[in-house]
């Protein structure tokens, strides 16, 4: 029985994953941007409904009659073709209408509060969220209270 045509191979293959798995890291890229949230939220019209407010942290709103208590979103995207800009709005859109759904499911009729929360970093802007894009992924984490406000 010859074995050598499976050991070169198996050989190759192995050689093959190597190389690919030891220059996976140059590719990486995880490039930490702030964009505008009035912005975002208008880049694409009609997908976060109106029906559940959300107030940035620092905005003012009106008062809270009850509160369900903070909840997180961490959102991923394919960012392949498209500009750091477009992922990143368009990944932004994906946490808030989670917030969204979240509001609803607990009753609520808003999310106050709302702040970044890229990789466990806490960043507080009533204008700009937090985004992290990569090659191939974009990722918006976001932190909100959902309560009911006074209407």
């Amino acid at each position: 029985m010859n074995r050598s045509p499976l050991f070169a191979t198996l050989f190759a293959a192995l050689f093959a994953s190597f190389a690919t798995l030891s220059a996976a890291p140059a590719f990486a890229r995880d490039t930490v941007s702030y964009y505008p949230v009035d912005q975002a939220l208008k880049s694409e019209p009609g997908k976060v409904s109106d029906d559940v407010a959300l107030y940035f942290a620092g905005q003012p709103h009106p008062a809270v009659v009850k509160t369900m208590g903070e909840f997180a979103t961490n959102k991923k995207t394919n960012a392949f073709g498209k500009s750091d800009l477009q992922a990143c709005q368009h990944v932004f859109l994906s946490a808030v209408i989670e917030l969204q759904e979240r509001a609803r499911k607990e009753g609520g009729n808003a999310v106050v509060n709302i702040k970044s929360n890229y990789k466990n970093e806490l960043r507080e802007s009533a204008t700009e969220f937090t985004c992290g894009a990569g090659a191939v992924i974009a990722g918006v984490a976001l932190t909100g209270d959902v309560v009911t406000l006074r209407k």
